[in-house]
């Protein structure tokens, strides 16, 4: 029987050629505090405890789908998100700190306001709608996402924490159903934005496992979404309403003009942790 010291080294070991240092030692730690449901303290002061059978073959398992790149998030069936411990799998994106990032904004932007009524388009595992609604339990929070499976992954998070998001299932670019002209203070969106040209530089592990429909657009149509948004902003905001996009970099320049074009105000581009233009926030 191994001890906690052992298996972690053994996982490490096992996984370096698909993940190198660190980031081996990381996915590591990982595993190991959601296998034996120990935090990275607890890990610390028990390296030499010996690990139950059970544990090690759920390790091993994991193990195996580790070595094939598939990202730790899927492997462990759970991404950490704005505080929550979201259920993730391959119908959906991985969150990521970026949109955390969004999310912050957001609250900090309406701090104090009250029974805000709240769309997020495009919206996958539903981590920006359980971030907001957890936060801003008296406001109203709408998801919206065309992909069934995509739709039972936000469902599950949603019931999880017992927050009333309401999903509404639908294609972008077809109505929104269920929410009346100008009902709306706050749309926020994480569209898919990478170009089909970008999969060349793109990391495997993204490629083979996270659904395409959530990534990618054209090259020829690369803000496809963004103009769509821009119209559902147009119809479903209060004037006075905020419009939240996350961008690609590449078109931050781009997505302003499209928003001056459709009358927009007061448009920033706000930039990430790494100084990479990411956000872009309009005033109905």
């Amino acid at each position: 029987m191994a001890t906690i010291q052992e298996l972690q080294q053994h996982i490490r070991a096992s996984i370096k050629n698909a993940y190198p240092e660190p980031e081996a030692g990381s996915i590591a730690q990982l595993v190991l505090e959601h296998v034996l449901q120990k935090n990275r303290l607890q890990l610390s002061l028990s390296q030499l405890e010996e690990v139950p059978a059970v544990h090690i073959a759920t390790v091993e398992e994991m193990v195996e789908r580790l070595q094939q790149q598939e990202p730790v998030q899927y492997v462990l069936g759970v991404a950490y998100f704005y505080g929550l411990e979201l259920q993730v799998d391959e119908r959906v994106l991985i969150p990521r700190p970026e949109t955390e990032e969004l999310v912050d904004l957001v609250l900090r932007e309406h701090k104090g306001r009250k029974e805000l009524t709240i769309l997020d388009v495009c919206t996958g595992s539903g981590c920006i709608p359980l971030a907001l609604q957890a936060t801003m339990a008296d406001a109203k929070v709408y998801g919206l996402e065309i992909s069934e499976g995509a739709l039972q992954v936000a469902q599950a998070n949603a019931a999880k924490y017992k927050l009333p998001v309401e999903w509404l299932q639908a294609d972008v670019f077809e109505p929104v159903p269920g929410i009346a002209a100008g009902a709306l203070d706050i749309i926020t969106s994480n569209p898919p934005y990478v170009l089909e040209e970008e999969k060349a530089v793109m990391q495997n592990n993204v490629l083979q496992y996270e659904p395409h429909l959530a990534l990618f657009v054209p090259n020829t149509d690369p803000l496809k979404y963004y103009k769509r948004i821009t119209k559902i902003g147009l119809q479903l905001l209060k004037k006075g309403g905020k419009l939240y996009f996350e961008i690609n970099e590449r078109y931050s320049q781009e997505v302003q003009e499209e928003l001056l074009k459709a009358g927009f105000e007061q448009i920033r581009i706000v930039s990430d942790f790494f100084g990479k233009n990411r956000i872009v926030v309009a005033v109905r």
